[in-house]
């Protein structure tokens, strides 16, 4: 197949094959043909009726090369299990904060893509990266929608967030697709887990049994504001939309923000509940606007604010209000 972009600079690259190898006649541009390390003459080289050639720079194709190689020349590389991993793209996952379990590396390795069936769309699809990140047993068939993807508490900053109430009631009022609910159960809790999304709400029920603690959480649809007045628990989580990833072009986040109401209005509903309040808010939110909800309640609540980090990065802000302030 001839392309336009072919028209003006390319080479033809052809071959009879030895055994196994498939003829190859097509014509591709320089800039499809610099392929991290393989240059137009390794190609060249590549294509031509020589065997020690065509093994010795096979074995140094990382997983991009490979797909795109292969696309163009129609050819089956060996399996990528046994081969290197490209130094550039491990240090282009590593930037982008794909560190995974060595399970869901490996088969990273092996050219998995995410699917259009797993809810990944472009926008959200370096988070797909993560996913291991986000539910340890994701591959067990764990569910998100486009919001879950980007809105979902990373599993590790969730089970910290529960180590600070044990054998109490929780009230989740943003579930979710129940990152937090879970590990608040793991922490020997019941959770009232809250989301006026019921397909959320389903993929939250779902996600629990995977876990094996579905009988351990009541879920609920319905607002959380309206709900708010007739609800009994020992502490309220509250992780409310941001706005999606936008929130990080600004240089402060605002309690003005949150969805669907202020910081101040959802503390506030909260705070009729239970003083053990625990929030999880942007990393670039207004810290002044934060310690400014303790004084909310009179006699003002004691707070503690915490950096939530995963692999070393700050991915958010954690504040403890109420007796879990200093637990």
């Amino acid at each position: 197949m001839k392309r336009k972009s072919d028209d003006v600079t390319g080479i033809d690259a052809m071959s009879s094959g030895w055994d196994g190898f498939p003829m190859i006649d097509r014509r591709f541009s320089v800039s499809q043909l610099r392929l991290g390390w393989i240059s137009i003459w390794e190609i060249i080289l590549m294509t031509a009726d020589i065997g020690p050639v065509w093994k010795k720079y096979t074995t140094k194709l990382g997983s991009i090369e490979r797909q795109v190689f292969t696309s163009h020349f129609s050819v089956k590389l060996p399996p990528k299990a046994s081969l290197p991993v490209h130094r550039f793209n491990r240090r282009w996952r590593q930037n982008a904060g794909a560190r995974r379990t060595a399970e869901s590396f490996r088969n990273e390795e092996g050219g998995e893509e995410p699917g259009e069936e797993e809810g990944v769309s472009p926008m959200v699809e370096k988070y797909w990266f993560q996913r291991f990140d986000l539910f340890s047993r994701y591959d067990e068939g764990i569910k998100m929608d486009e919001e879950g993807w980007f809105s979902v508490t990373p599993e590790e900053i969730a089970a910290r967030q529960a180590d600070c109430c044990c054998g109490g009631v929780v009230i989740d009022g943003f579930a979710g697709v129940g990152g937090n609910a879970i590990q608040f159960v793991a922490k020997y809790n019941y959770v009232i887990a809250i989301d006026i999304d019921p397909k959320k709400i389903e993929m939250a029920r779902h996600n629990a049994k995977i876990y094996g603690v579905d009988e351990y959480i009541d879920f609920l649809v319905g607002d959380f504001f309206q709900l708010a007045p007739f609800l009994k628990g020992d502490i309220v989580f509250l992780s409310p939309p941001w706005g999606g990833p936008t929130y990080k072009l600004r240089d402060t986040y605002g309690l003005e923000l949150l969805n669907p109401k202020d910081g101040y209005a959802l503390f506030q509903a909260a705070q009729n509940i239970t003083p053990n309040i625990i929030m999880y808010l942007p990393r670039n939110v207004a810290l002044l606007q934060v310690e400014h909800l303790a004084w909310l309640s009179s006699p003002p609540l004691p707070f503690q604010i915490e950096e939530s980090k995963l692999h070393g990065h700050v991915k958010g802000i954690t504040v403890y209000f109420g007796d879990i302030a200093s637990s």
